[in-house]
């Protein structure tokens, strides 16, 4: 075996049959692909990476499945949806300890996810500090045009980037598209002009300001506001999000809590991303709320915002799919990286 990501795999695999075991027991049991300097390596690697954790010291050094695992564990998403919905084992209801407990501890980027991340923000920044406000602004625009169709697009917006530029720039609708589309990209464009104006609305970030957000995005497009008091179902998944109003307040103030008691500005803004989406807590439009709360998070912070121009529209529901059903981020992650890596790139 030529690969190092083989032998992670097999170690993984190796780890999640066993409770507490030694190198040497994990050396024995793959000792066929690899050294044992290799695999003690290999150990360090998947250690710095939060997927095993070590348990003793010296001599009683014992490795097992860091408590996180699930949460960053690698996933294949073309071998996982090669199941149909009704054939994939999931977790249908929603897992209450979430939020406290799991993701409370839980460490969702490596540090080498994190050297790249702060990498392209110290660029963003050289860039940036020679604009001046009109400057920096028209360069939000432009970002702000692009997310505004792309997070339409993910809904179902049949509006084109050109033609979104002309109805949000010059106020002219497209031929042959629906009044409820122009509108939905007109009150994306509204909630991204009120963050750019109001950067510190989400710090704290809090529950009526969650409702503020989502209630400029779907401004006259009935949709009921405030949270939802019905059941709601999700395409394409037998996930069951929560359909109590009470439970869901309850949620979506633990999700406030877990964000504002984080102190790395990428992990407040991908847990807004996933976890406003996994809670549900509207009728309709949380993905554009989650869409806008994370770079309101980013941008407070004076990070880069994201426009998620590049992504497929199938790959970040099934990134959010494999959230909703394994609690797994690791597919969400990337995108997010990658996108983060985009906007840099691309914008100011």
């Amino acid at each position: 075996m030529s690969q190092s990501t083989d032998l992670r795999q097999l170690i993984i695999e190796y780890l999640k049959c066993k409770e507490l075991v030694s190198s040497k027991e994990i050396h024995d049991a793959v000792k066929q692909f690899a050294a044992y300097a290799t695999v003690k390596r290999t150990l360090q690697s998947l250690i710095s990476e939060g997927y095993i954790q070590i348990i003793g010291n010296g001599k009683s050094t014992k490795y097992c499945l860091s408590p996180s695992f699930s949460i960053i564990a690698p996933i294949n998403l073309e071998t996982y949806f090669l199941k149909e919905i009704d054939e994939r084992q999931i977790r249908s209801d929603f897992n209450l300890i979430l939020i406290d407990e799991v993701l409370n501890s839980t460490q969702l980027f490596s540090e080498g996810e994190l050297e790249r991340l702060n990498n392209l923000q110290s660029v963003f920044k050289h860039n940036t500090s020679n604009l001046t406000e009109d400057e920096f602004n028209r360069e939000f625009e432009r970002l702000a045009i692009d997310l505004s169709w792309k997070s339409s697009q993910i809904e179902g917006n049949t509006y084109s980037l050109l033609e979104t530029e002309l109805l949000l720039r010059e106020k002219q609708t497209a031929a042959g598209k629906t009044k409820d589309e122009a509108i939905m990209l007109l009150n994306h464009k509204e909630a991204l002009d009120f963050i750019l104006s109001n950067k510190d609305y989400v710090n704290p970030l809090t529950t009526s300001r969650i409702e503020d957000l989502h209630s400029i995005l779907m401004k006259e497009l009935k949709v009921g506001r405030n949270i939802r008091k019905r059941r709601v179902g999700i395409s394409g998944t037998n996930y069951k999000p929560l359909d109590n109003e009470f439970q869901i307040r309850e949620a979506l103030q633990a999700m406030c809590n877990l964000i504002n008691s984080k102190t790395n500005v990428f992990e407040k803004a991908l847990l807004s991303l996933v976890l406003i989406s996994y809670i549900q807590p509207f009728e309709d439009g949380n993905k554009r709320t989650a869409r806008i709360i994370s770079n309101a998070i980013l941008m407070n912070e004076g990070f880069c915002p994201i426009s998620f121009r590049t992504i497929d529209s199938i790959e970040y529901k099934k990134a959010m799919l494999v959230f909703y059903e394994q609690n797994n981020i690791t597919p969400f992650k990337m995108i997010f990286v990658e996108q983060f890596e985009f906007a840099v790139k691309t914008y100011f």
